[in-house]
């Protein structure tokens, strides 16, 4: 794989995610967060950042745009249906549309529910996806300005690639999210053996991320809700869930 990839843990738990094309020496830079832990990082490497792409609006996702392109000049992509909010964007983007990057394309993919004009960016050919605040390891996001009915298509569409997809997400919320998971289904083996695995990880200072779809279908009870109606009703009862880490 020509692609590299490598995450910045900022603020209390987001994930800024460098694309690395070790042919071309490109950098891409994820939903920046801060533009200053980018800056070191990049430094550091030793790489040149030449893209920003946002998945949604969100400052804790476009914070560090204008910065990046101040030191940089690179190039921002994001969602076109937030432009509005996202003013930084040189190019806006919408479901089908293809994005290269080095020696690889993506695709776009309209995932509307956390923000109304969030999008993914799926590189089918590398099975790597960066999904924002959209699907977590064993969650979703917050449903602040769609319904359940998109998060719950959501879910499904992404259910739906190769299983051996890897899913970068935008957040550390996963032994929050595996606690709640255990509460819906605690017979689930696959589940039990999964969060001894994440338990272990966090207690060594370690990222949860990236998951895949296979694990997702197996262990995320969003992802295997069977209706609109139950995934509904997770998602409330995780609004409200609390738990002792």
């Amino acid at each position: 794989m020509a692609l590299e990839i490598v995450g910045i843990s900022v603020l209390n738990d987001n994930y800024i995610w460098l694309v690395h094309d070790t042919v071309s020496k490109e950098t891409l830079v994820v939903d920046p967060a801060v533009a200053d832990a980018v800056i070191h990082e990049c430094s550091r490497r030793g790489w040149s950042i030449t893209q920003i792409w946002n998945t949604h609006w969100h400052p804790d996702h476009t914070g560090g745009n204008a910065d990046l392109r101040a030191a940089t000049g690179c190039t921002i992509v994001g969602p076109a249906a937030e432009s509005d909010k996202i003013p930084s964007l040189d190019l806006c983007v919408g479901e089908g549309d293809h994005l290269e990057f080095g020696g690889t394309r993506a695709t776009v993919i309209e995932v509307p529910a956390h923000t109304l004009g969030h999008i993914a960016f799926h590189f089918p050919e590398d099975a790597i996806a960066f999904v924002g605040d959209t699907l977590f390891v064993m969650g979703c996001g917050r449903l602040f300005e769609g319904t359940a009915d998109q998060m719950f298509a959501n879910m499904r569409r992404l259910a739906a690639l190769p299983e051996e997809t890897k899913i970068y997400c935008a957040h550390e919320y996963t032994q929050l999210n595996g606690r709640y998971a255990l509460t819906v289904e605690p017979e689930n083996t696959t589940l039990i053996a999964r969060m001894k695995k994440v338990d272990a990880a966090r207690a060594r200072g370690e990222a949860t991320v990236p998951t895949t779809i296979y694990l997702e279908r197996a262990t995320n009870p969003m992802m295997r809700a069977e209706s609109v109606a139950e995934f509904a009703k997770r998602r409330r009862e995780r609004d409200n869930f609390s738990a002792i880490l």
